[in-house]
């Protein structure tokens, strides 16, 4: 009784952001609970007109459809490799970009960089990708016309299969690189400055000093943060792909998500396409665990 009267206290007490909570709760219940029991469409022959329910139950058929598509180890590899490069190339970019910041003393240049890298966080990737577009454009393309200032001749960069993955992570990098080091920048505000105090008295250059204070001093956000990206490894963004990607760069460009996209929805195979997306998600899952379990072990950051 006397536990059961401390929680209405303190219910009470904190009610105010209680109710703050509700909009969050009922978002995630309405679009990501709910929709779980959507699952069960992967393992059964859905028909429209049947229902959901009295759709026939077919086991795994469907996944050993995929597994034994020629198209599906290349589509795994074109998705992972993208997923790879991302967390390679991408990860440690707004780290850097944050780093470099905090060494800025000269406060209105500071804003201004800020400023001007979070900017393309915000346009639409249909914009984006319409830039890029423009930019490796084989006839007036900047890209094109700069290294035919050194008698180059102009490249088609959409069409060559060997570029996409370059011209993919290129355009993440620019688009998320300022929003993300927002997370680090918070972060770095946390050091104590004694830290830096004491290390500039002992003689420590700047440089030490990032590598001994600063980046200890972030380990945990650097940590979590690589936890989640780890997760989405294989949930590659579907739109930035399916509106830069065409038939000649299929080899290296179609991933998962176009291909269901392909499939389930365009030749409505919903079935099908919702067994690859459960794959991806279940493999997803593992690979959260998996890095949870080596960042606890490594030094004690993880999410649970």
């Amino acid at each position: 009784m006397r536990n059961s009267h401390g929680i209405i206290k303190r219910i009470k007490h904190d009610r105010i952001l209680l109710y703050m909570l509700i909009p969050g709760v009922v978002y995630f219940l309405i679009f990501k609970y709910l929709p779980m029991f959507g699952v069960l469409v992967a393992f059964k022959n859905f028909n429209v007109f049947a229902g959901f329910m009295d759709s026939e139950w077919v086991g795994l058929r469907y996944f050993n459809m995929f597994f034994n598509n020629p198209d599906a180890w290349p589509i795994i590899r074109n998705t992972f490799l993208l997923g790879i490069y991302r967390i390679v190339w991408g990860f440690p970019a707004p780290i850097i970009l944050a780093l470099l910041l905090n060494e800025v003393r000269i406060h209105l240049f500071k804003r201004f960089v800020q400023t001007l890298s979070y900017m393309p966080h915000f346009i639409s990737t249909v914009v984006v990708t319409g830039m890029v577009i423009m930019f490796l454009s084989p006839t007036n393309g900047i890209i094109n016309l700069f290294l035919g200032k050194f008698g180059i001749d102009p490249v088609a960069f959409l069409q060559r299969a060997d570029w996409f993955r370059t011209i993919y992570i290129a355009s993440d990098i620019w688009q998320e690189v300022g929003w993300g080091s927002i997370i680090y920048l918070a972060a770095l505000t946390t050091i104590d400055p004694s830290q830096y105090e004491a290390a500039a008295i002992d003689g420590a250059s700047r440089w030490k000093q990032t590598i001994h204070v600063t980046l200890p001093g972030i380990i945990p956000a650097i940590v979590i943060l690589f936890i989640l990206r780890v997760g989405n490894v294989l949930e590659t963004g579907f739109e930035k792909v399916y509106l830069l990607y065409n038939p000649a760069t299929y080899e290296k460009a179609d991933i998962m998500a176009t291909y269901v996209y392909r499939v389930g929805l365009t030749q409505g195979n919903y079935s099908y396409g919702t067994a690859i997306d459960l794959f991806t998600g279940v493999i997803g899952l593992i690979f959260v665990v998996a890095a949870n379990y080596m960042g606890r072990k490594a030094g004690g950051n993880s999410l649970w």
